[in-house]
């Protein structure tokens, strides 16, 4: 994160120094503009950097099923503790954005043509999948880790073509939603669920829904 920050720094105090020559409004304006500028260049040169050090330090998340504090899940600590960085500093200024996009993928997370992340809150990048067309709703939470008794486990999320991920849903470690399937806004897919294709699930814990011919759902007919 510091070294994220040098060029802003550095860019700014070149224009600070340029603006101490000018008098007035200019220099009011040259200063205050050095501001926005130097913080994105700092989130650009982070969400380049944050890849380079996951690759250098081996940080790329494979399938695991253990104790949390192990060194065989060191790389899951590395990659949250860079990933984080960008997740609550800068990444809310640039989602939904193609550019966001790009940082999830250089973070090793798998996206196909025309995906659609609308959510900062995205753990584990790397062991997340979305087909074409597939969409995560905003503030939808998608994490490829989960705690099963005193373990640790990280199995990977595959969203399918064009299914949806509803606004503020939780999604967890080994579940596999279906192409054209949807999760309905704030439900809570429990791991290793498997949702169909072409089906709508929500609730919490999330389970089938019963659609009726007017698209709605009737929440008092949920499948067992």
């Amino acid at each position: 994160m510091g070294l994220s920050a040098v060029p802003g720094v550095y860019l700014g105090t070149q224009i600070w120094q340029l603006a101490g020559s000018q008098s007035g409004i200019l220099s009011i304006f040259m200063k205050a503009m050095s501001l926005p500028i130097g913080f994105y260049l700092y989130g650009f040169t982070l969400i380049i950097l944050n890849p380079i050090f996951c690759l250098l330090l081996g940080a790329r998340l494979k399938p695991y099923r253990g104790p949390s504090v192990s060194f065989r899940c060191l790389p899951w600590y590395i990659q949250a503790a860079l990933h984080f960085t960008a997740r609550y500093s800068f990444l809310e200024f640039i989602t939904p954005t193609k550019i966001a996009n790009f940082y999830f993928m250089a973070m090793g997370m798998k996206l196909g043509k025309n995906v659609y992340i609308n959510s900062t809150r995205i753990s584990d990048p790397s062991m997340i999948e979305m087909d074409d067309d597939a969409t995560i709703g905003g503030s939808a939470n998608i994490m490829a880790h989960y705690a099963s008794g005193s373990l640790l486990v990280i199995e990977k999320v595959r969203i399918g073509k064009k299914a949806l991920v509803g606004h503020g849903a939780t999604v967890f470690g080994g579940v596999e939603i279906g192409d054209k399937a949807k999760v309905l806004p704030n439900s809570f897919v429990l791991p290793k669920t498997k949702i169909p294709p072409g089906e709508t699930w929500g609730g919490i814990p999330a389970v089938k829904m019963n659609l009726q011919k007017t698209g709605t759902v009737d929440v008092t007919e949920i499948l067992e």
